[in-house]
């Protein structure tokens, strides 16, 4: 087979099998009167010393505004301040279309003015490489929250926060919990939420990953306590079924700021 021909085939396997997980999602979950969007979150892990402003300037130059010419909008783009791997970047990528996400590379090399501005760090030699691994996860986005919401500008922080489960109907369980209460639990107890997405391809499936963003620290860690202590919470989380003993495996917890380019 053509090198051009496999390419193809390749994208129309990874299209199919992307829809295939998203249907069995949405047949799943509780239906929702607005379109469930998809995201793709980008993690670039990074050497210290020029690494963090050559990805930072990649970003800023041609990457994000690459991915608005292709509707792709509005781009997160945070590092990492508090969690075990620094330096490292996100990129978080919105669409309503998961075949979207899965061809942006592609078509990211038709775009001459992406290449001229990505010069040096999307073709870096492997003897100076721009990074030293980038991972890419791909979501649906929960019935419950179906949409990202972007926090009003001004001075944030955000929290990234990824559950694990033993086994798909734990997983199940665990976005059903979201979707009938504990979303709104959260937003009663000032948690903002972001995005929620459950995880179709990326590490350590079946997983999902949700964004909360805070004007500071101390906010997050206060609206936590009022969470935590909620009523409906404590009654939620203790019914047989939904303990995260039997329901979640573990969870990752990273404090993020975002770069000055981010448009979330």
């Amino acid at each position: 087979m053509k090198r051009r021909q496999f390419i193809r085939s390749m994208a129309a396997g990874a299209a199919t099998a992307i829809t295939l997980k998203s249907s069995e999602a949405e047949m799943q979950e509780k239906p929702s009167a607005q379109p469930q969007e998809f995201y793709e979150l980008r993690k670039y892990t990074l050497r210290n010393g020029a690494g963090p402003k050559l990805t930072e300037n990649f970003f800023a130059q041609a990457m994000i505004p690459a991915l608005n010419r292709l509707g792709i909008s509005p781009v997160g783009a945070f590092k990492v301040d508090i969690g075990p791997e620094t330096p490292t970047y996100y990129l978080l990528l919105p669409s309503t279309s998961a075949e979207t996400l899965l061809t942006v590379n592609q078509r990211l090399t038709k775009d001459a003015e992406f290449l001229r501005a990505a010069a040096g760090f999307w073709d870096a030699p492997a003897a100076t490489p721009a990074f030293i691994r980038a991972e890419s996860s791909i979501f649906s986005a929960f019935t419950g929250w179906p949409k990202l919401t972007a926090p009003k500008p001004g001075k944030r922080v955000f929290q990234l926060r990824t559950y694990e489960s033993s086994g798909y109907a734990a997983h199940l369980k665990k976005v059903e919990m979201f979707n009938n209460g504990e979303i709104e639990i959260f937003v009663r107890s000032g948690l903002a939420p972001v995005f929620f997405g459950s995880a179709l391809t990326g590490p350590l499936l079946p997983n999902l990953t949700y964004m909360l963003t805070f004007p500071d620290l101390p906010t997050l860690s206060a609206n936590w306590s009022k969470f935590a202590s909620d009523p409906a919470w404590k009654e939620l989380s203790h019914r047989p079924g939904n303990t995260d003993a039997e329901i979640v495996s573990n969870i990752t917890n990273l404090y993020l700021s975002p770069l000055a380019c981010s448009q979330i």
